[in-house]
């Protein structure tokens, strides 16, 4: 590739470390030319990102609790004093408290539920709240989904019922920011070795099962969900909106 986001600042959340889908995006994104604001979650995360942040195109390193609307708010004007429109937008956020991950969905509590839709689903539209009005030349917006969104996949539990509202939070985005150029689109990847997955139980198994059934009989690497993140934000993805790409060497077309 050759710099497709040349000149475009993208804004990116949810690094939490070097295994991160979202550090593989910021990659592809400096690779490809963009200058890259990063948010952190608390002052003890700080560090770990401005030291990342030192591989890549950075322009700054700005705090973000998406369950703040304070913190939000900070964040819009932290990015005007940027001086230049806001091109893209990264949400890869998703949070579930570890015993709703591994008990049965049955037995999810009320408040780990609201937890889960508030950091994986609602923070969508708060992001796209706090950030639509600097995109003054259109953009994109893209988030991060997953098959346990549509299927019943085992132990994933509670997140999947969020996931299932971040698509549709997707596509009615969409249609609301359409008007103003501003495209809002989510890559379904397939289950990845990152810190948060970890916290599903059992999920080496998933890894096996995708392995061995998944058309191209392989696991996703994080590169490619980068790369279609890239082709999302750039001008190669311009007629693309309201949609789920699916970047998991074909299994979500597996029927048994």
């Amino acid at each position: 590739m050759s710099n497709l986001l040349e000149g475009r600042l993208a804004l990116i959340l949810g690094i939490a470390n070097k295994w991160s889908l979202a550090y593989s995006i910021a990659q592809a994104f400096s690779r490809e030319g963009a200058t890259l604001a990063l948010t952190y979650l608390g002052e003890r995360q700080r560090a770990a990102i401005e030291d990342l942040a030192r591989e890549l195109n950075v322009a700054a390193v700005l705090p973000c609790d998406v369950t703040r609307d304070e913190e939000l708010a900070a964040l819009t004007e932290s990015l005007r004093g940027l001086g230049r429109p806001l091109g893209a937008v990264v949400h890869s956020l998703a949070f579930a408290n570890r015993e709703d991950l591994t008990r049965p969905f049955l037995e999810t509590g009320r408040t780990g539920f609201l937890l889960a839709q508030d950091v994986s689903a609602y923070s969508l539209v708060a992001v796209a709240r706090a950030t639509a009005a600097l995109m003054t030349e259109g953009g994109s917006l893209t988030t991060l989904t997953y098959l346990g969104s549509t299927r019943l996949v085992p132990n994933y539990n509670v997140m999947g019922v969020a996931k299932a509202a971040l698509e549709a939070c997707t596509r009615y985005l969409a249609g609301e920011l359409g008007p103003r150029g501003i495209r809002v689109n989510a890559i379904s990847a397939g289950p990845i070795k990152t810190a948060s997955a970890r916290a599903i139980k059992d999920f080496s198994s998933i890894l096996d099962c995708v392995e061995s059934r998944a058309p191209l009989r392989r696991n996703t690497d994080p590169a490619e969900v980068a790369d279609t993140a890239v082709f999302l934000a750039s001008d190669l993805g311009r007629g693309i909106t309201a949609n789920i790409l699916f970047v998991d060497a074909g299994m979500h077309v597996m029927g048994f």
